[in-house]
């Protein structure tokens, strides 16, 4: 009977690389961005600061003790979330609004029905979470303001007006102005949902996933998805490297002058079972290009006689002495195009969204040097994958 070998013992993780690894990852924004969290967050505190000094002059106390009566110490974290994290649903202003208010109440009820102050501290942070997840208006800042209710003893309802309302609403307001003037739209509107046929994943992936994560997560759905397509493009972006639209490219496309007859025009397509034509001049200039669909524009759609019938027609009086029957009449002049080294990367939202199917490929006089079509485009996509 073979003797089995003894299993070698698990790697030791040293002390040091333990406590290395719950050490936060640097931020990922730049010095920039942090000066103006840092800034708005004082702005935001200085506003609500000096209404509080204005409602309270003339008061006998001392100027810190104003400030501590008509200010409340959550007040600085939801600021931090508003200016740092404007994007984040916890600093959406019904989060701040509600989520500091509602709180406030559920702590002062918990200091006027709870005798023993241990339990009414816990049953606040606690039921205070619980309102918040009900009413959809999670800000960590409100348990805090629960917990204070407690820890001054505080039992009068009105308290929850004011300051904490009055104090959350000038902070919201301060957000308003500050962080729209400073390019961080705010509030973060949920967009309407929408079908996207360009992304890998559709919104029922993104609620499979948010659902079996199932915990909180401390970014918007809309910011999130954008995350994932912009991590899904640095990916596709990284596999094919430098590729550009010269290495994928047809090169020697078929293509036609602007006094070719219709009938040639159409003879060539069929013969090379091609769906566009590029239209150069004797420079091999690009001056524009015809599709099928220009075929099919010049023919009369509703008529009994059908689709062939009229296109036979068309053909069948296409001559040289005819003007109005060469593919200069016909062609579209408008033309998108793409330089020969231009990434080929950027070509896939031009092809997926705009509902292109050719696109002729120029030099830096704007002659024809080839021409990408979706198959191309698909082939090398499908071989980056792979590689």
């Amino acid at each position: 009977m073979p003797v089995p070998l003894p299993s070698s013992p698990p790697p030791r993780v040293s002390l040091t690389s333990r406590l290395r690894a719950l050490w936060p990852t640097p931020h990922t924004i730049d010095a920039r961005e942090k000066w103006r969290a840092c800034c708005g967050a004082a702005l935001g505190i200085l506003l609500v600061a000096v209404a509080a000094a204005f409602w309270l002059e003339g008061a006998p106390a001392s100027q810190y003790s104003l400030l501590a009566v008509a200010l409340v110490a959550p007040l600085g974290a939801s600021a931090v979330l508003v200016f740092a994290l404007p994007s984040s649903p916890l600093a959406q202003p019904w989060s701040v609004l509600g989520g500091n208010t509602l709180s406030t109440l559920v702590g002062i009820a918990c200091v006027k029905w709870v005798p023993d102050a241990t339990l009414a501290a816990a049953l606040a942070v606690s039921l205070a979470l619980a309102v918040m997840f009900a009413l959809r208006c999670l800000h960590p800042p409100g348990g805090a303001a629960a917990l204070l209710m407690v820890l001054i003893g505080c039992d009068r309802f009105e308290f929850a007006l004011s300051p904490v309302l009055i104090d959350s609403a000038l902070l919201v307001v301060a957000g308003l102005i500050y962080n729209n003037l400073t390019r961080r739209p705010w509030p973060h509107v949920q967009k309407p949902a929408t079908t996207n046929t360009t992304s890998r994943f559709s919104n029922a992936d993104m609620d499979a996933a948010l659902a079996h994560y199932n915990q909180v997560l401390d970014v918007s759905r809309d910011d999130l998805h954008a995350l994932l397509e912009q991590a899904e493009a640095s990916a596709y972006q990284r596999k094919m490297g430098e590729l550009r639209c010269a290495d994928v490219m047809s090169t020697q496309p078929i293509s036609a002058r602007q006094e070719m007859p219709l009938r040639a025009a159409w003879a060539l397509m069929r013969k090379h079972k091609i769906k566009a034509l590029p239209v150069i001049d004797r420079q091999n200039h690009l001056m524009g290009i015809v599709t099928v669909a220009d075929f099919m524009q010049q023919i009369d759609l509703d008529a009994h006689e059908g689709v062939g019938w009229h296109l036979r027609a068309l053909l069948r009086h296409s001559r040289k002495d005819q003007p109005a029957n060469i593919v200069g009449q016909i062609m579209t002049r408008s033309v998108r195009v793409a330089s020969f080294d231009r990434l080929l990367i950027d070509l896939v939202p031009v092809f997926s969204e705009n509902g292109h199917r050719h696109i002729p490929i120029i030099d830096a006089e704007r002659r024809l040097v080839g021409i990408i079509t979706q198959s191309d485009l698909i082939k090398a996509l499908y071989a980056a994958v792979r590689a």
